[in-house]
Parts: structure tokens; sequence; C-alpha cells
């Protein structure tokens, strides 16, 4: 018979940290915290395999489920010596979610379960405090309100202001319990007139509600938002933990807190977090108030004059660092720590491996791996290489003028500049239309996440360095300014007030999360540089690692920042970019207006030195490494003038008539352009454009030679061939080229030539195209196209709807679909072997930069990927992991 709970108590566990797939995440470590003898409350842990057949069984529950939920109760029962839903032995639960993957603040919770109108007056005779007992049962009639009975939040929110209001206090911690009495009979006529039944008093009855509501979450919007954000499976389900409650608002000597082991945003080794005095978790981490720092240290640093944990309860404070320190020698990783402090003996609800910045994850895995608590395979195996985009936001020049009209808390590192929109919609529409936008917001909560997504950066009034903002900002990279209690916000008016400025909706602000300013206008910034522990994890890849990774440039900015960020050479310089400047344009036109092959050689005599002075450039900056030249690939309609303006402009300035461009333009006009007179095709018809692309790359590379004392060996691409005699016909024009710069320069030329694999049938036909090439370069871009017969720039009208019915799971353009366009790539890369042994194979599509492609170009063997410069550390790191993980295998498959 299948077990669908497990329970956890009193040093002892049904399951341990490595059940996390069964058990999700919180369940998994509240069993292996229960195991290592940590004082956890005792409870139970509902499978994810639960949440599985709750959706297949149409949001019913297995058969079993209630008499194994029954079963568990009475477990806690007998440690804590107390009786679910028995006013005389009373026990509170908590019901918590927890995936398999940690997904903060995307599911519900519910606290103080088992609270009713006769229960409550025993919580205050038992506790003697009746003013907590009160307070805790308005938080649970709030809370189950919201998550299971779907009234929002925000009404009870409002009861509460306006009693507060009425009362003449400010903070929730000045009502008295009869106060909270009042509060609560409000509460609950609101539910029965908002929803039309009583507010539930039946414990067990409360208790299903909520894990109903839990299993729910799993399918909320913010929950799939996020789930697709970070390529977390629908499939895998969550768990549904109930513990035993303890209160962090039983008074002055109890408290509820958050921590991390080592700062999430820098990797410093020191405690960082922040708690609450007489408090529960919920509000530290919904920003409601600001929360007091747990170290003195981290007190002084903020200048607060608020007590630190340390100070204030240093019993529990001295048993919390010892217990910190134990789990992350445990579990080898930086944790995310929650805990709750009731008169003064400390609990602990959870520890996980702690989400962090980019940077401070190099940190720590380099200080781990030096301290011997990991290996350095392990270390390169613990940092998202995506998650280096984080690294190569730029900073705000410290020569820049500061215009500061507010300070908050530098809750996520790195600049950013925007127009003010107080909404997570507006935040969309702003992207959408191409515009750059900061979020503003008193705080955000979990159905702001697509905001924060569309978002260059966060600003909130509100909350701490652990709040949801701040969590979420540091995810997913976006710098993040929280806590700025000095602005203030006002929806309805639009606008933010601060220094007494008055900003509105458009304005333009900037966001320093690395030090918690917010800046009026846009101020200059900086470009990042890369070093130390990047530097290190970077030495500890390139040692691991079997591709080479190049970059796509064909300017030599591009090139020059790809080589600081370690490229190893060019793997696709798309000559046509080099077309459209200036000068370079007429002479462009003029060879497509030409009529006959002379003037159109004419005009290409124009073009030569300024191809070759770029392609010698290129040269020289990759100083010996591999440089791939592209041909020219795109229909030649694309490099005239499209509207009537255009069209006039352009022929006044080339001194040819309007109606000549306009019958040309019409002439080359294509219904398909994608799969027309392009690539290959072009130099077939034209074969004098490859002839003075290919003189250009030889005497540019005899120059470059010359100039540095080493052979220049450039690899010339073919594009969009799918015929052998395609690439035969072009290549014999190459070698007449290579041959005539040869005597005219009494130099030796080395040199390569190849294809892209770009066509379904170049791939299936590889074997044959291969007795040409002597390299293929995968264009997986025009190859995933080709394959599906789906246009990238038109598919994102009807992919993401495909994405979401789940007829795809990722769109092919952003990572390879393996089983289709991969299969073509693996029998394009075998039969090319097998002609050619030594074929040098490579990917040079937008995937060259993706970390799943990544995985499968190391698996069926390319020589190196290619991607746009800022992904050259990513592509380096995921090559390293690959190579890491493929070893492995080899392994245990010997």
């Amino acid at each position: 018979m299948t077990k669908w709970v497990y329970t956890f108590g009193d040093g002892a566990a049904e399951g341990r940290a490595g059940d996390r797939n069964l058990l999700g995440g919180k369940g998994a470590n509240l069993a292996e915290m229960c195991s290592l003898g940590l004082p956890v409350p005792p409870g139970f842990t509902i499978t994810t395999e639960v949440c599985n057949a709750y959706y297949a069984n149409g949001r019913a529950y297995p058969d079993g489920l209630e008499t194994d939920v029954v079963s568990a109760l009475d477990h806690i029962g007998r440690i804590t010596g107390r009786r679910f839903g028995d006013p005389s032995k009373l026990l509170l639960v908590s019901v918590r979610s927890g995936a398999r993957a940690s997904m903060p603040g995307m599911m519900d919770t519910v606290l103080n379960l088992g609270l009713n109108d006769e229960t409550v007056e025993a919580l205050a005779a038992d506790s003697g405090d009746a003013r907590f007992a009160y307070d805790s049962y308005r938080r649970f009639i709030q809370m189950y309100s919201d998550v299971v009975m779907g009234l929002d939040h925000e009404v009870f929110e409002e009861i509460l202001e306006d009693q507060k209001a009425s009362l003449g206090h400010e903070l929730d911690t000045e009502l008295t319990a009869p106060e909270w009495q009042g509060v609560i009979s409000l509460y609950k006529a609101k539910v029965e007139e908002e929803l039309g039944k009583p507010f539930p008093q039946d414990p067990h009855e409360q208790l299903w509600g909520a894990i109903g509501a839990v299993f729910s979450s799993w399918m909320n919007s913010r929950a799939i938002t996020y789930r697709r954000l970070h390529d977390i499976p629908e499939s895998w389900g969550t768990a549904v933990n109930v513990q035993a409650m303890v209160f962090g608002n039983m008074g002055d000597t109890s408290a509820t807190g958050v921590a991390f082991t080592r700062n999430p945003s820098t990797g410093e080794r020191q405690l960082y977090g922040e708690f609450l005095v007489n408090a529960q978790g919920e509000d530290v981490v919904a920003g409601i108030r600001t929360p007091q720092n747990i170290t003195e240290t981290a007190r002084i640093a903020a200048g607060s004059d608020k007590p630190s944990l340390q100070k204030l309860m240093p019993d529990a404070f001295q048993a919390f660092v010892d217990i910190s320190d134990r789990l992350e020698k445990h579990y080898r990783d930086m944790q995310d720590l929650e805990f709750t402090i009731e008169r003064g003996k400390l609990w602990m609800l959870q520890t996980r491996s702690g989400k962090r910045t980019a940077k401070a994850a190099l940190k720590i895995a380099v200080e781990m791996a030096r301290d011997g608590l990991i290996t350095k395979e392990e270390a390169v195996a613990r940092i998202d290489p995506a998650s280096l985009d984080q690294l190569l936001h730029p900073t705000i020049d410290p020569k820049a003028a500061r215009d500061v009209i507010g300070m908050g808390l530098p809750a996520s590192p790195g600049a950013a500049t925007g127009e003010i929109v107080f909404s997570s919609t507006d935040a969309e529409d702003a992207k959408a239309q191409g515009r750059k936008a900061i979020l503003v917001r008193i705080e955000t909560s979990p159905e702001d996440i697509h905001g924060m997504h569309a978002a260059e950066g966060i600003l909130t009034t509100r909350g701490g360095m652990t709040s949801h903002a701040a969590v979420v900002a540091r995810g997913m990279g976006k710098p993040c300014v929280s806590g700025a209690g000095s602005l203030r916000v006002d929806y309805k008016a639009g606008t933010l007030v601060s220094m007494g400025q008055t900003l509105r909706k458009g304005d333009i602000i900037t966001i320093d999360g690395g030090n918690g300013q917010v800046l009026k206008g846009a101020v200059a910034m900086l470009q990042p540089e890369l070093s130390g522990d990047f530097a290190a994890i970077m030495e500890w890849a390139d040692a691991a690692r079997r591709m080479k990774v190049r970059t796509n440039a064909e300017t030599p900015l591009d090139a020059r920042m790809a080589r600081s960020f370690g490229a190893e050479g060019i793997g696709l310089c798309r000559t046509e970019h080099m077309f459209f400047d200036g000068a370079r344009i007429v002479a462009m036109r003029e060879m497509i207006l030409a009529d006959t092959e002379k003037d159109r050689r004419g005009a290409l005599d124009k073009l030569l030195p300024m191809q070759r002075s770029d392609f010698l450039e290129l040269f020289e900056i990759m100083a010996g490494l591999p440089v791939t030249i592209r041909l020219l690939d795109p229909p030649l309609h694309e490099f005239l003038p499209k509207t009537e303006a255009e069209l006039a402009e352009v022929a006044s300035a080339m001194n040819v008539s309007a109606d000549k461009l306009r019958q040309r333009t019409e002439a080359l006009h294509e219904f398909n352009p994608m799969l027309g007179h392009r690539g290959c095709r072009l130099a077939v018809s034209y074969p004098e454009i490859a002839e003075m692309q290919a003189r250009a790359i030889f005497e540019a590379a005899v120059e470059a030679g010359r100039k540095a004392g080493a052979l220049v060996v450039p690899e010339i691409m073919v594009p969009l061939v799918g015929l052998v005699k395609e690439l035969e016909y072009v290549k014999a024009r190459i070698d007449a080229v290579a041959q005539s710069v040869m005597q005219e320069t009494g130099t030796k030329i080395d040199y390569l030539t190849g294809t892209m694999i770009e066509l379904p049938r170049a791939a299936i036909r590889a074997h044959v195209i291969a007795e040409a090439a002597e390299f293929f370069s995968f264009g997986t871009n025009d190859l995933t196209q080709t394959t599906f017969g789906i246009s990238r720039d038109d598919a994102a009208s009807f992919l993401e709807t495909y994405r979401q019915k789940g007829i795809i799971e990722q769109d092919p353009f952003v990572s390879l679909d393996i089983d289709g366009v991969g299969e073509l790539v693996r029998i394009a890369a075998e039969k090319g072997k097998a002609t050619r042994p030594g074929i040098k194979l490579g990917i040079c599509g937008e995937h060259g930069g993706d970390p799943a492609s990544i995985r499968f170009c190391e698996e069926v063997g390319l020589d190196y990927v290619s991607c746009s410069p800022y992904r050259v550390p990513i592509a380096r790191l995921a090559a390293a992991q690959a190579a890491v993980v493929a070893a492995k295998g080899a392994a245990k498959r010997a």
C-alpha cells in the first residue's frame, strides 16, 4: 500500500534530506534536521505523489490519505502531549507548501490552524496571555479567509487600519486583548457578509481546507509563472507540511526571523538576517514591519537604533549561531533558515540552500572549495551558468553626479535606470513597447512576479533584506532597493514624493542596488570587470571542459568584449552586418542596381578595401585564434529602401531614378525570403560577390600574418548549403581567389572552407557534403525554422500558447529541440565524421549560449560552441559542467 504521509519529531524522522523528490525540499530538510537532533516542532509531510494524484483524479484525494493524516496528528499529539481539536489539550498546527525546488512566496501557507471561538479561550488560559491568543486568532481568520476561502487579505487590512486609527494606535502590537476581540468580530462579520457563510469552527474542516488550498496553489497563476521562469516542471508537484505551532508572538521574550549563514548578496562569511520581536513569520517576509538585525555587527553597519537579537536574547542567539554553523557544514552549502523563539526557546522551522546572487554564489563556492568543504568540480557545478548574466549588468560610474532623492536597503546588487511605473501591468506594457521601467511599489507580493520580471529594477518603500521583493529580485538578477521608508508612494495619484520633490509615472529614476540609493534621472553606468572569484571559477571550469567556446562577432567592439570574457576565437562573423554603414551601403546598393557583371564588380571593388580592413582588425584582435567568416547570407532586397520616402531619398543620393530603384526592389521581392534567393544561392548567381569577400579575407590574413609574424588560418563558411554541388561550385571560386592572392603576395595561405548546416537536407546528406566541407557549423536558428516550418519572427504569437497547453516544454528558439533538431545535428555529426574523421564541428546559433543546448553539444561531440559576447562566460561554465557530467556517466558505464 502506498505511503502518503511521513512523520518527524522528537529526534526521529521517517524521511531524510535525500527524499526531496517525494517530500519536497522543506519536508525533506525538516526530517533531516530532526534526525540531527535539532529543535524542530513535530509534524508530518503529505507527499508530492498526493499532489499528482489529486490533479490526476479531478482534485480528489487518494484512498487511505485521511487515515494516514489522522494517525500523523496522533503522532504530533503524543510528542507534544496535546490533541488536535481538543480545547483541554490544545494543539494548533501550521500548514505549509514545500515543492522539490524552492519557490519563495509562490504558494500558500496557513498558521495558527485549529483556533475557533472556543479554542482561542483555551489558548489564552494555557498561555496566560489573552492578548497573544486573540492576536493569533485574528491572524488565522485573515490568513485562512484569504488562502482557503478566497477573500482578499486587503479587506482585513482595511478593517485593522480603521480600528487602529479609531483607537489611536500606530502598531499592531499596541492593541489589547479586548481590542483584538473587537477586530475578530468585525473580521467574522465581513467573512459572512462577503461569502454568505460563517467562518469555519471545526478544526478538522479547517485542516482539510488548508491542505486543499496548498495543493491548489501549485496551479495558481503566480506559481505557474514562477515555474515557467525557472524551468520547474509541473509534474514535480508540491508536498504539504503540517507542524505543531510554535509562537513568536507570545510577548517580548518571543520572536521570529529569517537568516542566511552567509551574505546572499556578497557571499561574505557572516550571519545575515532579520527578526521581529513578538511577531509571526509572515510579518518578516511580508515587509509589513521593518525588522531588526540579528547580529550587532549588522546593526551597527545599518545604523539602526533597534537592538539586535545578539543583545536582546543572547542565549537564543548563541544557540542559533551554533545550529547555523552545524547546518552549513552538514549540507556543505550556504543555508537559508527560518526560526521562531517562543518564550526564550529556539525552534528551527526550515533550512534550505539559500538563493543568492551570482557574485555571492561565486564567492561561496570558491571559499568552500579552498576550505576543503567541497571539490573544485563541485564548486564549478554549484554555479548556475545563466546566473552569470547578473555580473554583466552595468553599475553606476563613481565619477557620475548623483541626485539622491531617497535611501533604502541594498537588497539586490546592480544598477538600473527607467521610467517610474506603479503597477506590474504597466511594467509589462512598458517592456512590450521597448521602454525601460522601474517598478515602484509600497511592497511587492507574489502577484507582482510578472511585473518584476518585466522591470529593469524594483523599488519598495517597505520591507527588509529578506522581504519578497528582495528575495525574488536576487533570484532574477534584478537590481532592487527595498525599505526606502522616506519615500511616499500614492498609487491613486500616481506619484512618488521624496525630499520635497514629487515624481510622477513616466519620470526617470535610477536605483543602485549596491548601496540602496534612489537617484533622480538617468546616471552614467560602467561595465563590470570580471576577476577574483569569477576568475577562479572560470579557471577551474576551463580545466574541466572539453569544448572550446567562441563568439559571434563582426565588430571590433564585440570581438574585444568577447576576448575579455575568454572567447577562444570567432565562430560566426556575419559579413552582411558590415555593409549597412555610410559609404558601404551606397556601394552595396550600387552593386545590387548594376545591370552587368562588370558594373557589379566595379561596385564590389569599392567594398573590397572596407571588407579587408574589417577582417584585418578581427584577425589582429583574435591574435591567431580561429576566425570563421560567413559569406553574404541575406537576400539582396534587405539592403534596399522600403518606403516611398526612403526610395526617393536613396535615389537622390545615388543619382539614379526612383523608378529604377523601385523596379529593382520589386524584382527582388520574395514571398518567403527566408527560403529564397540567399546564402550560397547568391554566390552561385553572383559569384563575384563571394570572390570579393574571399579576396578581402585572404589579403587581410596575409597582412595580419606579416604583422604578427605568425600564420593566420581563416575559416570561410558558405551558408545555406543543401546540395554538395552548391558547395563545390562556391569552393572552387574561393580556391581560385586563394591561388591568385598567394601568387600576388608570394605568401602561402592556409585556410579551411566549410558550411553551415541549417537545412534538414544538409543534415541528412552530411556524409556527401563532408567530401567538400572541412568543417560544419550548425546554424541552429535556421535549422530550427526549417525543421519545424516555423518563422522565428512570427512564432511568438503561438509558441507561448503551445507551451501553456503542454504541447511544447520550451521555446525551440531559446533551447534546442533535442528530439527533432537535435537528432538532425546528431545525424549530421555522425555522417560528417564517417566521411572526414577530423572534421571540425561547432554550433553558432543562439543555442550556443544556452546551457541545456550546450549539454547536448557535449553529448554529440561537437568541438566548440559559439555565442554572443556576453554569453561567453555562461558557455564556458556550462561546457565545463557538461564535460563533468559526461565524464561521470562514462565512468559509471565503465
